[in-house]
């Protein structure tokens, strides 16, 4: 998969927003939060063949695969495993976030594995989360044949908005996120544009340029331990414009 048409396809997008504290279209049913009862949403052939997404020009490296120096357990350091290219979650060490800030619009890419041994169900297998201040959790998890409420399963704003599709590949092959921010615009101090949020996985579009109720003009990405020893590798970020 090369970065540029991931990056033109995201980037490119006329978003179909959906504010969440706007009332839904009429007739579409409304659900409570994690209900089971909710419609799976449908699965899709994942686009992306788990080979590493070379970083474009211009883009921050967050995490190269070689140093955890730019990211924090609790304002202490890193206490997750660094091992041949990747970051791996020790459970109980708590989140990890990373110390360069990711201001502005642009695109953030993160590659992400659940463990190949399968091991729980629903939310107690292959649990994370990705977190950027302002915004919602986009949740990871192993979604392969592993049925959850669909606002928690992976690609979902979490307890918010279930991804359009399930892209998953299978536990231990490597995944990918494409997430696109884009701030609100503030003008005399009130927000006139919404910020919104697109999120690609494994190159399927799974939330389209989703309003987020957010002033936020910059954002410090941190991953979640929810106790499972999740992956995480080749993070980047290329700012817009």
């Amino acid at each position: 998969m090369k970065p540029a048409p991931c990056l033109l396809l995201v980037l490119g997008l006329a978003g179909s927003g959906v504010t969440f504290s706007q009332a839904p279209p009429a007739g579409e049913k409304t659900w409570p939060r994690h209900s089971m009862e909710r419609p799976r949403p449908p699965v899709v052939e994942p686009k992306y063949d788990g080979k590493p997404v070379p970083a474009p020009e211009g883009a921050v490296i967050l995490f190269d695969g070689k140093s955890l120096d730019s990211w924090k357990s609790k304002d202490q350091p890193a206490k997750w495993l660094l091992s041949d290219g990747f970051m791996q979650v020790v459970p109980g060490t708590g989140p990890l976030k990373c110390g360069i800030p990711l201001k502005g619009d642009g695109h953030l890419h993160i590659e992400w594995v659940t463990p190949a041994e399968v091991k729980g169900e629903g939310q107690g297998r292959g649990n994370s989360g990705v977190f950027l201040d302002g915004f919602p959790e986009v949740q990871v998890l192993d979604s392969y044949q592993n049925d959850t409420y669909p606002d928690g399963q992976a690609a979902a704003l979490y307890g918010r908005k279930p991804p359009l599709a399930n892209a998953c590949r299978k536990p231990g092959e490597w995944q990918s996120y494409d997430i696109v921010i884009r701030r609100a615009v503030i003008k005399d101090g009130k927000v006139v544009e919404k910020a919104r949020l697109t999120v690609t996985h494994n190159g399927v579009l799974v939330q389209d340029a989703v309003e987020i109720d957010t002033s936020a003009q910059s954002s410090q990405l941190e991953f979640q331990d929810h106790g499972n020893p999740m992956r995480f590798r080749n993070i980047w970020f290329k700012p817009a414009g």
